[in-house]
């Protein structure tokens, strides 16, 4: 985490550079109050492997240019579900099919659903 922008900040950057790359179902969940593992998780789907893959690297290009990097990135090579964690928000980059598997929306469902611009 960079100490010269706030978790909302970020999370606010990161998803803006999904939709740059048209990132499809954009959810934000704030787990703040249920879980301290994170602030946000921030889950987005692309159309197929290249997709997922540009959604990623956009996020950590857009997200490098303002000194942040990413304590951890998970299943790049695969890009089926790539996770992207920023210590105090955590970006899941799924394709369509794993999405609907994994259902993080429902697993997370006590967390607070909220909208870009409510960050």
């Amino acid at each position: 985490m960079s100490e010269t922008y706030t978790s909302k900040e970020i999370a606010k950057t990161a998803i803006e550079a999904l939709e740059d790359k048209k990132g499809e179902d954009i959810r934000i969940i704030d787990i703040s109050q249920i879980s301290t593992l994170a602030d946000y998780f921030i889950i987005a789907s692309g159309s197929n492997r290249n997709q997922v893959q540009a959604l990623c690297d956009n996020v950590e290009e857009k997200l490098g240019k303002m000194g942040i990097s990413h304590k951890q990135c998970e299943g790049y090579d695969n890009a089926n579900w790539i996770l992207l964690d920023y210590r105090d928000i955590v970006i899941h980059i799924f394709d369509t099919e794993n999405r609907f598997f994994y259902d993080l929306e429902r697993i997370w469902r006590d967390g607070t659903l909220i909208e870009k611009e409510q960050l």
